[in-house]
C-alpha cells in the first residue's frame, strides 16, 4: 500500500516536471527553434490545427524559422496565425516559404521573461508540494483506519519527502538553465 502511494506520487511529480518543461519551451530566447510554433493554431478547413500539421517547420539558420505549407492556399492563413499569436514574431512570405526571423531580445524583455520563468517554476514547486501533501494525507488516513502502523506512516512520509526534494531540485536546475539561456546574448 505504501509503495502504491509512493509510485502514484512519483508519477504525478514526473508529469508536473514534464508540464514545467513544456512551459519553459514556450518562453522564447534569442535563438530560433521549431518548437516555438507548436502552439500556434491555424484554421484548416474549419478546424484549428497546429502549424506543424499543415506545413514543414524547419530552421533556415540560427535566427530564422522556415515554414513551408503543404498546400498553397494555406500560406496566408499560416502567416496570419503566426503574426496574431502573442510571441512577438513578424513572418514574411517569400514565394512558397514563410520566413520567421527571431527578433533580438532587449535587456528589459529578458528580465520580464525571467520573471515569467520564475513564476512558472514556483507553480511547478507548489504542484510538487501539493502532491506531497495529498500523499501524506493518504498515509494519515491509512493510519487512522489502522491499515498501517505509525512506523510505516513515518517511513512513507520520509520517502515522499525525499521524492519532493528530488523533484524540486530538478525544477530549480531547469530554472537555472533557462535563466542562463535567457541571459546569454
Amino acid at each position: 500500500m505504501i509503495n502504491e502511494i509512493k509510485k502514484s506520487a512519483e508519477q504525478k511529480m514526473q508529469k508536473t516536471l514534464e508540464a514545467f518543461k513544456n512551459d519553459l519551451a514556450k518562453v522564447r530566447t534569442g535563438r530560433a527553434h521549431t518548437g516555438i510554433l507548436d502552439h500556434v493554431m491555424v484554421d484548416y478547413y474549419g478546424s484549428d490545427v497546429p502549424v506543424n500539421q499543415v506545413a514543414n517547420v524547419t530552421l533556415i539558420d540560427a535566427r530564422t524559422i522556415g515554414v513551408q505549407p503543404w498546400e498553397k492556399p494555406m500560406l496566408a492563413k499560416i502567416e496570419k496565425a503566426i503574426r496574431d499569436c502573442d510571441l512577438g514574431l513578424n513572418p514574411a512570405s517569400m514565394g512558397e516559404i514563410i520566413r520567421v526571423p527571431m527578433p533580438m531580445l532587449t535587456e528589459e524583455r529578458r528580465k520580464d521573461l525571467i520573471k515569467v520563468v520564475r513564476g512558472e517554476a514556483e507553480g511547478a514547486r507548489v504542484a510538487v508540494r501539493n502532491i506531497r501533501r495529498d500523499s501524506n494525507t493518504e498515509f494519515k488516513n491509512l493510519l487512522k483506519d489502522k491499515a498501517i502502523t505509525e512506523d510505516d506512516e513515518r517511513r512513507g512520509q520520509d520517502e515522499i519527502q525525499k521524492l519532493t526534494d528530488k523533484y524540486t531540485a530538478e525544477v530549480d536546475k531547469m530554472l537555472a538553465a533557462k535563466e542562463a539561456d535567457l541571459l546569454a546574448v
